[in-house]
């Protein structure tokens, strides 16, 4: 059954309002309050969630950034009961966006144009909250309990590394599966690869141009630290070859240096380069041996003079990817309800990374990615969602919480 002209205007209303808010880092707490005010009515209890600010000595924390403060920034959490007859399951979506990107006017004046939806965060992550929404807004219109308990999060930071669903881990939450909500075209997404942010230091000796006698060019001793990267980046790849899901990708880990600075004048030899950069890797590494291995490989690799001179830290986002066997019920029920709505029900793996992981390494619930829109238009000039997929998201996750055969499965797979 199609949603109704009320819950499609809504929803549509809904997502409008949320992008015309600039929820950048530090700057959440109006978009948080909003969803608080639209969606309490939809759901048995809501409340905003404050995060304490102790979260940044949490090892596991990313991206630190002095004299912040998480006094205005909470998440939302939002709970719906169900029948008792199945499984809890936790959505989660995040509220933060990057800032608008090179070219894009208006990033907060949101537009319609034949059904789509333009703006920051159309795709992500807002279509997926106004997804959320709009789940909740079905289950209210027919009047229709789930089989087991829902719970929404709905949190701030994850574009740098996750720490508003790090707060709710931390908090504590049990269930018996996790759907991320994360642009994946309606795909169901069972292996997300892992990402190391990275900051390279390197120390030469300054020289002027025309002194040939003891220079060492700090940007020279970086490049030739980007081509011994390259190289650990092709064995970490080769060694990751096994993953069936990842296997269709020439590269689903690259290597990208976003930023090199070095020198003060153009005629001068620099004595600091500093790189940053992130490495992918996919689920059968860690962030701790990734990293272990960037640093082994300078030492190993890199001349006498690069050996002795040179600071790595990962100061940024540090996740871990995470993987579900694709015959898990989580994968198979959700991808068999999509086929259901006319979808191919692909199961496939995603090359970025998103808080996935935090439910399913670290709270031990098995998690899967799964939204509407695409990740292509993610933090484009173009950013955009179409209404009709959003509100095709919804309800198939709305079958997919009613269904009784894959509810049975999937609290069976947990008990």
């Amino acid at each position: 059954m199609a949603a109704s002209t009320t819950t499609y205007e809504a929803t549509q209303q809904f997502l409008m309002d949320l992008i015309s808010i600039p929820s950048m880092r530090g700057h959440e707490g109006p978009a948080s309050r909003y969803v608080h005010t639209k969606i309490r009515s939809l759901v048995d209890t809501c409340e905003l969630v404050p995060i304490d600010d102790s979260i940044m000595q949490d090892p596991d924390y990313a991206f630190p950034l002095p004299d912040f403060t998480y006094v205005d920034t909470p998440n939302v959490e939002c709970v719906i009961k169900g029948s008792g007859e199945g499984p809890t399951i936790v959505f989660n979506a995040h509220l933060d966006v990057v800032p608008p990107s090179e070219g894009q006017t208006d990033a907060f004046n949101p537009r319609e144009d034949k059904g789509i939806i333009f703006g920051r965060g159309a795709s992500d992550d807002k279509g997926q909250v106004a997804t959320l929404y709009a789940l909740a807004l079905l289950l209210h219109e027919r009047g229709i309990r789930p089989k087991g308990d829902l719970i929404f999060h709905f949190v701030i930071e994850e574009e740098n590394g996750g720490n508003g669903t790090l707060a709710m881990i931390r908090r504590g939450v049990k269930a018996d599966a996790a759907i991320i909500l994360e642009s994946s075209d309606l795909a169901v997404i069972p292996a997300v690869r892992g990402a190391v942010w990275f900051e390279l230091k390197v120390f030469g000796r300054a020289a002027h141009s025309g002194n040939a006698q003891g220079r060492i060019s700090a940007l020279d001793k970086a490049f030739e630290a980007i081509q011994i990267w390259r190289g650990y980046h092709d064995r970490l790849l080769a060694e990751s070859r096994h993953l069936p899901l990842f296997d269709k990708f020439a590269d689903p880990m690259p290597l990208t240096i976003g930023q090199c600075v070095a020198g003060t004048w153009p005629a001068s030899v620099p004595a600091l380069a500093v790189l940053k950069g992130l490495i992918g890797f996919l689920p059968n590494k860690n962030r701790h041996e990734v990293q272990a291995g960037l640093r082994q490989a300078l030492l190993d690799e890199g001349d006498d003079w690069l050996r002795e001179h040179f600071e790595l830290s990962f100061p940024m986002l540090n996740n871990d990817g995470n993987m579900l066997p694709v015959d898990h019920p989580l994968v198979t029920g959700l991808a068999k309800t999509a086929q259901a709505h006319g979808l191919p029900g692909e199961v496939r793996a995603m090359t970025a990374a998103c808080d996935a992981w935090l439910y399913n390494n670290q709270a031990g619930i098995p998690a899967v990615v799964f939204g509407p829109g695409s990740i292509l238009k993610a933090h484009s000039k173009e950013e955009q969602i179409a209404m009709d997929d959003i509100l095709k998201g919804a309800e198939i996750l709305m079958d997919f919480v009613t269904g009784v055969d894959q509810m049975k499965l999937l609290k069976k797979s947990n008990s």
